[in-house]
């Protein structure tokens, strides 16, 4: 009956509009786009005491990263959704493949509704195996299975099921916290890392609750309960017959349900990464040109991988051109920019979590999902990379990627691609594309575009699954080559001449450090790019490198939208760029140099300045004019009167005319030939109000560069940030102050003292340097001072979790502001984003958690020290994510209650303007403002050598410092005084009248055929909704009553040196309990213990963040039960939770994420 009614549906939701929400002999679904409280009206049947059910699964959505729709609204058809998908890119074009390879079943194609969110493909996915006669437990388990490569606490039998499901299908992976049903059984699941809560009442009376908070569903009176959680990966199963199965039950039974052992006997054999390559005798010269290998890559990433094992590790950002206005022609990964995972799904902590993730991989060809019995052989893989011994060992059919000048590039890829398919057709599993003839007249097919192109060919003719894509090139030398190489479809990669180059250098003696063989050599440059590509994997919030491969995670920054359709699975290109025809050119030209009679690798200064290399946007010249002015403006008494404006104006020429190496670079005011007299526009005081310093710690700058920034930005009315490395208490009550508090994942130094005098206080999701990352400061770095300050120890490396612990979601993000407004109701939140697509919606959903401010962050930001890789490759130009971001806003009519702040190599006046007119209301300057202060430029910062003692923590460093407020104060002025004249000549008399005025920009056209080629236009679009910049609509903020009653009787008790002994009810409403107390004695007397004391009793479940930002002198006492982040930024006081009355013994008092930043 079931699968006659899921036919029956499919067939009529073919027709386009139509959506159907139940059809089942078993369950019915209710759904509506409304808030809960309305839910009942809009169902009478729902309050009729008639209408009785066995159970009833529910759930509240908060749009996040979809739209919200009628359809999306939860309940699906079996399951209930509360988390996000971080897989679903890779799932779904898995899936398809799948689907393509069962062949026609018209009535059921597509399986997967690519118009639903994550939720909705997992539920699709999910129906598709139950209709096909799967238990609904199994199959979910099958889909969302637990970390169990590396659990040592599983059976044999249990492995064998898990390796069995592994075979079939890749992990639909991050955070979730499922319940379920099919009519028959209702049950809940967690993921793997148990990133949702999930609590469990098991009551006496045969009432089961499964809630994401306790004390959602009141529970009867007289009865014990039993009260329990599902941990990460768990499930449990309740129905009719088999009553309540827990974790180990249920699981034992299903992994009994078929022989997986001898199943999984029969058809896997595990192979090797194999044996290390011999040093080659040649010379690698002229493969080295053929590849496109430059002398600094050799230097910078391979003798630095050789040596140390890890990707290095470099500081101050990207500041070169992006590829598409590069100088010299860049490997085409360069021009993919890895995406990451930002407040709607959390990034993965592959430091701490590694026994979560996972790089095995199978190889051969791949049965249908819902297959039982044996499968087709497959050979398993400790990883994704080899060697050319283990490459051969897997006897590959080989195809050429390679091309002849006379062939061409296009035809070459087609000629592949079909190759490939005939070989798959004639029965081959296991194909490798090679570039090893390139040389003579053969030049190589770069590999990403080969492996792209063949994925892509194959899924369309339904044989992708059939068979598995290996890669041996020569081209691929660092991690985000090999990120990309997977991502777009690789099952196996072989870094051939990468492995023989560090081989040579070892053998030849030119690794240094402890003098490697080549075998170890060629170790270490393994065990960096699989290190490499689990970071990358980490911060899209992937464990398994099975649902990472294939998923097309990037975006395209100067690549031909139509060449992205073609070949790369439609990777988004906002602003195209170049083809084919400008890739087989450089193909050919290293081909030609690869022959040349001398034969010499360029060192082009892309990740340093080099005189004659790549143009940066912080050059010498640069500095030395910035510098320049700020001295001779210090020297002329605080450079207020502008006196030496003309030296600022020599280093805004050399910024504003430069070759480009932005997007903003090819933008350019429309302005008028008369201009505004200059008495009619915003003055200096008011335009300067706008500006703020960078998120620069104390620790990655000495204390006194970090203190000069903020007693200039105070002095000029703008916010220094803090950055996320705490603050010397200090500085709290004076000019020292930084205005900007940062709230990071690490939490450093975060205290109610320190959140209650902050005028802002900053959510940092991501820093621009490194998206998807934590912050990171060396251990030479954690001197006395700076461990006191964070709170840890000396001498220790520290490197922040790349998530927040108590944000893995967009509700879990509104607590977070929600908490923060709590402590310090006086300070305005903001949500510190990186640019990269889909930041528009993120940002709307920000808004929608009622943070204040929304930031956006570009990919060329500074660092103190950052994974090179990540520096170069991940997010996108701010240009980009302001675009989306302001977009998005105006579309949703949030606009006017949000001010956009960006950041981003920003250094002159133009700069604001262009960055106004896209759509934001202030200006965040983080390097400009160390080379006001007299930065060299040496990129030393992490290295902890400053020379000038800015970025450093030596004394006898710091000691040379020379940098006053009044040099920052002057540039600062400078860059106002620059925006007055740009706005005068665009008729405009205040930057409120440009923002979002992208009707007085255009592109401009430089000469250069790759710059030409990109298309600024979507950048430009002008959306009709509401208003366009900030208005002043008030942000919704509605305190906590039971903490504000809380605050107001426990004040007194402070402030009458007597102790105060409230006592509540209280339920799962009442959220941050504590805070706002807390906040108020830390304003009053800091973080000394108070003359009075509080000591407060509760009875309940209280809601999230009881006892957040609790001080000395206020104890909590609650008997029941607590949710999610207990006691988090604690700095004093107590908490006590003992169990409710009922209690039946052993119990769950407390949620996720307990004392986080205490």
């Amino acid at each position: 009956g079931e699968l006659r009614a899921y036919r029956a549906r499919r067939r009529v939701e073919l027709i386009d509009g139509v959506y159907i929400a139940s059809l089942s002999f078993r369950t019915v679904t209710y759904k509506a786009l409304c808030a809960a409280t309305q839910l009942a009206s809009f169902y009478p049947d729902l309050s009729d005491p008639e209408w009785a059910a066995s159970w009833a699964i529910f759930h509240q959505r908060f749009s996040t990263n979809t739209e919200p729709t009628w359809e999306r609204a939860q309940p699906f058809r079996l399951l209930c959704h509360n988390g996000e998908i971080n897989t679903i890119e890779g799932n779904a074009a898995w899936m398809e493949a799948r689907e393509r390879a069962r062949g026609p079943e018209p009535e059921l194609a597509p399986v997967l509704d690519r118009s639903g969110s994550d939720s909705a493909l997992l539920d699709n996915a999910l129906e598709r195996l139950v209709r096909a006669g799967a238990d609904v437990s199994e199959a979910l388990s099958q889909l969302v299975p637990p970390a169990w490569q590396n659990d040592p606490r599983i059976d044999e039998e249990e492995r064998a099921m898990r390796r069995y499901h592994a075979m079939l299908v890749e992990p639909w992976d991050g955070p979730a916290g499922l319940v379920f049903t099919d009519g028959l059984t209702c049950g809940a699941k967690l993921d793997r890392n148990g990133l949702r809560p999930l609590r469990v009442a098991v009551c006496d009376d045969g009432l089961v609750v499964v809630c994401s908070e306790a004390g959602a569903v009141p529970l009867p009176d007289g009865v014990a309960v039993r009260r329990t959680r599902l941990g990460p990966g768990q499930i449990l199963a309740v129905g009719p017959e088999r009553g309540l199965q827990l974790d180990r039950e249920l699981t034992r039974e299903l992994a009994r349900r078929h022989p997986y052992r001898s199943w999984v006997a029969d058809s896997l054999r595990f192979g090797t990464q194999g044996d290390p390559v011999g040093a080659p005798d040649g010379d690698l010269l002229a493969r080295h040109a053929l590849h496109g290998y430059t002398q600094e890559e050799l230097n910078l990433v391979l003798r630095a991988i050789a040596q140390a094992g890890a990707e290095p590790v470099y500081s101050m950002g990207d500041d070169a051109p992006i590829a598409p206005l590069a100088g010299r022609a860049r490997p085409l990964p360069s021009y993919f920019r890895q995406r990451f995972a930002q407040v709607t799904n959390p990034a993965i902590d592959h430091y701490r979590e590694r026994d979560v993730m996972s790089v095995a991989t199978l190889v051969g060809a791949r049965a249908s999902l819902g297959t039982e019995g044996p499968l087709p052989p497959l050979v398993a893989l400790p990883s994704f990379l080899v060697t050319l011994a283990g490459l051969d060992a897997l006897e590959p059919e080989l195809v050429d990627a390679t091309f002849t000048a006379a062939e061409g590039l296009a035809p070459a890829v087609e000629r592949i691609a079909d190759a490939c398919a005939s070989l798959v057709e004639r029965g081959a599993t296991i194909i490798a594309l090679s570039d090893r003839e390139a040389g003579g007249e053969r030049a190589a097919i770069p590999s990403l575009l080969a492996v792209s192109a063949v994925h892509e060919r194959l899924s369309e003719r339904g044989l992708r699954t059939a068979c598995s894509l290996l890669v041996t090139s020569d081209e691929t030398r660092d991690t985000h080559m090999v990120a990309a190489l997977l991502g777009y479809g690789a099952d196996v990669i072989c870094p051939r001449l990468a492995l023989e180059t560090v081989a040579r250098l070892a053998l030849d003696d030119k690794v240094g450090g402890d003098r490697p063989t080549p075998d170890e050599a060629q170790r270490r440059l393994l065990q960096a790019f699989e290190d490499g590509v689990l970071k990358v994997m980490s911060k899209l919030g992937i464990s398994d490198v099975a649902s990472y491969r294939g998923a097309r995670l990037f975006e395209a920054v100067g690549l031909d939208r139509r060449l992205c359709r073609r070949f790369f699975g439609s990777t988004p290109s906002a602003i195209g760029g170049i083809g084919l025809d400008r890739l087989e050119r450089e193909a050919l030209d290293r081909l030609a140099a690869s022959e040349a009679e001398k034969v010499a690798l360029e060192n082009p200064g892309f990740y340093k300045f080099r005189k004659g290399g790549e143009p940066h946007a912080t050059d010498p010249a640069v500095v030395d004019a910035l510098q320049a002015g700020m001295t001779a403006a210090h020297a002329l008494v605080r450079a207020v009167k502008g006196e030496r404006f003309d030296l600022y104006e020599r280093f805004a020429a050399l910024v504003n005319e430069r070759t480009p190496i932005e997007p903003r670079d090819l933008l350019e005011p429309v302005t008028v030939a008369e201009a505004l007299p200059l008495d009619q526009i915003e003055p200096v005081d008011s335009i300067v109000r706008r500006f703020s310093g960078g998120a620069m710690s104390h620790g990655a700058l000495s204390a006194e560069a970090h203190e000069t920034i903020a007693i200039a930005l105070n002095r000029l009315g703008g916010r220094s940030n803090s950055g996320e490395g705490g603050e010397n208490r200090e500085r709290y009550r004076d000019e020292r102050n930084s205005k900007i508090k940062q709230v990071a994942s690490g939490r450093f130094g975060v205290t109610a003292e320190y959140a209650a005098f902050a005028e802002e206080l900053q959510i940092k999701i991501a820093q621009g340097s490194k998206p998807g990352e934590g912050g990171q400061i060396p251990a030479h770095k954690v001197t006395d001072e700076i461990a006191r300050l964070r709170g840890t120890s000396p001498g220790v490396s520290l490197i922040s979790p790349p998530p927040h612990h108590d944000i893995y979601s967009i509700e879990d993000l509104a607590q977070l502001v929600f908490d923060l407004k709590e402590v310090n109701p006086d300070a305005d939140v903001s949500v510190k984003l990186v640019s990269s697509a889909g930041v528009g919606v993120i940002a709307a959903g920000v808004a929608k958690a009622h943070a204040d401010v929304v930031h956006v962050a570009g990919a060329d930001g500074g660092t103190g020290a950052s994974p090179l890789a990540s520096i170069k490759h991940a997010g996108a130009p701010w240009e980009l994510g302001l675009a989306e971001t302001q977009q998005a806003l105006v579309a949703n009519g949030l606009r006017g209650r949000v001010r956009v702040r960006v950041d981003g190599g920003f250094k002159t006046g133009r700069d604001v303007v262009v960055a106004a007119l896209l759509g934001a209301d202030e200006f965040s300057f983080g390097t400009s403002l160390l080379l006001a202060e007299g930065c060299l430029m040496v990129r030393s910062c992490h290295l902890d050598t400053c020379p000038v003692g800015i970025a450093s923590q030596r004394p006898e460093l710091r000691a040379k410092f020379a940098g006053t407020p009044e040099m920052v104060e002057a540039y600062l002025r400078f860059v106002a005084l620059e925006v007055r004249e740009h706005l005068a000549r665009l008729r405009l008399r205040t930057l409120d009248e440009a923002v979002g005025r992208t009707d007085l920009l255009r592109q401009r056209r430089t000469g250069d055929p790759a710059a030409d080629a990109l298309d600024l236009g979507r950048l430009l679009v002008r959306v009709s909704g509401g208003p366009s910049r900030y208005v002043g609509q008030p942000v919704p903020h509605e305190g906590d009553r039971l903490g504000m009653l809380l605050a107001t009787q426990g004040k007194a008790a402070i402030s009458g040196a007597r102790l105060v002994e409230p006592a509540y009810e209280i339920t799962n409403a009442d959220r941050a309990i504590g805070a706002r107390l807390g906040g108020a004695i830390a304003r009053a007397v800091g973080n000394a213990p108070p003359a009075g004391r509080v000591r407060a009793r509760f009875e309940g479940a209280a809601g999230q963040s009881f006892g957040a930002f609790l001080t000395a002198g206020v104890e909590l006492r609650l008997v029941g039960e607590a949710n999610d982040y207990v006691g988090k930024a604690m700095s004093g006081g107590k908490i006590v939770i003992s169990p409710a009355v009922d209690d039946a013994g052993d119990p769950c008092l407390v949620g996720n994420t307990v004392l986080y930043g205490a």
